[in-house]
């Protein structure tokens, strides 16, 4: 499923477990849940991401794994969602992050066991456009995509759908230098995890293999380029959602067991 903050509240996009299209939404100051309208379309291994006050899901699976190039956005206080320009590359499994106010939308895999997708797209809401951006030097699916200080980072990962083919590439991206680099990998070669950015660091979180999902919280310092191992989740799970309000990051949902499992828990942890 995909998860993004707006103005406080945290979105729950799709997924599996029940209807591709719901959309459920979180407020942490209440501890309440409430279902908005839904997606106009049924989807799984999407992406969320919040420009301003509104939200914009883009690409991801159908139920029947074709994956799509829809971008759809949501207007909170008329709960409506509306269909925008179609990202240049139908993928799933891809990730996603805004830098001063455009969505860059990075790596992917049209199907499992199929070549992954190099794609760095980027989207600007105001003008309804994409445009294409220098490639991820390492193709992968399942990866986490968090944008910090201005610089997006593409984490992890897996090779054509195989989370027997896992990886510790941590790759950044300089969107005014439209540029790549490589700095220092993950502790644990993992794939559909979720990332978030708080105070400074990166943290990644969940995760799956063929011996099990993972639990590991590790948190990255761009500053020193070093990884930190730090307190695993109460439940392992990989393709959860993570969101930041109020420096709690909440970790949410996501498969118990490798493969297409769900849950619906809920943990806070606070850095």
């Amino acid at each position: 499923m995909a998860a993004a903050v707006l103005e406080g509240k945290i979105y729950v996009i799709g997924g599996f477990g029940g209807s591709g299209g719901l959309v459920e939404v979180y407020d942490p100051a209440t501890d309440r849940w409430e279902t908005r309208a839904s997606l106009p379309e049924m989807l799984h291994h999407t992406t969320a991401t919040a420009v301003g006050r509104r939200l914009y899901v883009i690409g991801g699976y159908t139920g029947a794994w074709s994956p799509v190039n829809s971008v759809f956005e949501y207007d909170p206080p008329t709960d409506r969602w509306r269909k925008r320009s179609p990202m240049p590359t139908a993928r799933g499994a891809l990730g996603a992050a805004e830098i001063d106010g455009q969505i860059y939308a990075v790596g992917g895999v049209a199907r499992d066991g199929r070549p992954n997708s190099a794609a760095n797209e980027s989207y600007d809401p105001a003008s309804d456009r994409w445009a294409s951006r220098a490639p991820l030097p390492t193709p992968r699916d399942h990866l986490a995509v968090v944008a910090l200080e201005k610089r997006l980072y593409a984490i992890g990962g897996r090779i054509g759908g195989s989370y027997a083919r896992n990886l510790t590439d941590n790759e950044v991206y300089d969107p005014k230098a439209d540029r790549w680099e490589r700095r220092r990998p993950i502790p644990t070669a993992r794939s559909g995890i979720a990332g978030a950015a708080h105070t400074g660091r990166l943290f990644v979180f969940g995760g799956e293999e063929p011996a099990g999902t993972f639990n590991q919280t590790e948190a990255y310092d761009p500053a020193t380029d070093r990884w930190t191992i730090l307190t695993p989740m109460p439940t392992a799970r990989h393709g959860l959602g993570v969101a930041v309000v109020g420096g709690v990051i909440y970790v949410i949902g996501g498969g118990p067991r490798p493969g297409g499992s769900y849950s619906a828990v809920n943990e806070a942890f606070v850095p």
